[in-house]
Formats: structure tokens, sequence, C-alpha cells
């Protein structure tokens, strides 16, 4: 945890180094003649002087970020799940519910609601068959 504030915290630096390197660099026509148009002083391809003190820490700059930026993707995969493995499971619905707020009709061959005594036997109906409890279904486990 703490390497991954201190990546952090070099990144930034980086980033703010980077951009400010790259905006003191001059242009390739730089000069005169190229603020308008011409590019008389300079060969086709541009000319290309010793590499600065700016060039080298363009350079030194641009790899220390593809490094930092390499870095923390790799320690934010190992780091976070799927959406789908944080979401907590679906509530289950009761099954006395209807759409309206409604309750459901009892089940046939069950007794009503304040009827008590007896057997299913000697009532004459069938006893009802056993209700599976629903099992939620099992994702499989992190890697």
């Amino acid at each position: 945890m703490l390497l991954e504030y201190f990546l952090i915290g070099l990144h930034i630096l980086v980033c703010f180094i980077l951009i400010m390197v790259v905006l003191l660099q001059s242009g390739k026509a730089a000069d005169l003649a190229g603020a308008f148009g011409g590019g008389g002083s300079q060969t086709a391809l541009g000319s290309r002087g010793a590499a600065t003190v700016l060039t080298k820490a363009t350079s030194i700059s641009a790899i220390l970020f593809m490094i930092t930026s390499l870095s923390l993707a790799i320690i934010g995969s190992h780091r976070t799940r799927s959406l789908f493995e944080q979401a907590p499971p679906p509530a289950a619905v009761p099954e006395t519910s209807q759409p309206g707020g409604k309750p459901a009709p009892p089940a046939a061959g069950s007794a009503p609601a304040g009827q008590a005594g007896g057997s299913e036997k000697e009532k004459g109906a069938a006893p009802a068959p056993a209700a599976k409890a629903a099992e939620p279904a099992k994702s499989p486990a992190p890697k």
C-alpha cells in the first residue's frame, strides 16, 4: 500500500516535469523566417544539433512516465476485482407476495389460517411435496 502511494506521488511529479520540459523546448522553425511560414534556414527534414539538456530531460522523464504508468497498472490489476464479484447477492423475493402487494392464495392441500387440528390423512389430502431450499449460485473463487 505504501509502495502504491509512493508510485502515485512519483508519477504526478514526473508528469509535471515532463509537461514543463516539453513546453520549454523551442520548435523546429523557431527563428523569424519560421514565424512567417518560411523554412529556408533549415533543411528539408529539420536541422538536428547536439542534444541539449532539455532533450535529455525530456527523454528521461518520458521513460520514467512510462515505467510509473506500467507499474501502477500492474499494481491496480492485482488489487481490484470485477464489479460482479463485489456486488452483493440479490435479495430473495418472498413467495407470499404478488405484484400489487396482495398476499398469495394458500397452496392446495394446506389448511387455511385459523384452522387447526387433524393430520393430512384425516383431511383426505395428499401430503405436499417437500420444497427444496433455493441455493444461491456460487461464483468461482477469484484467482
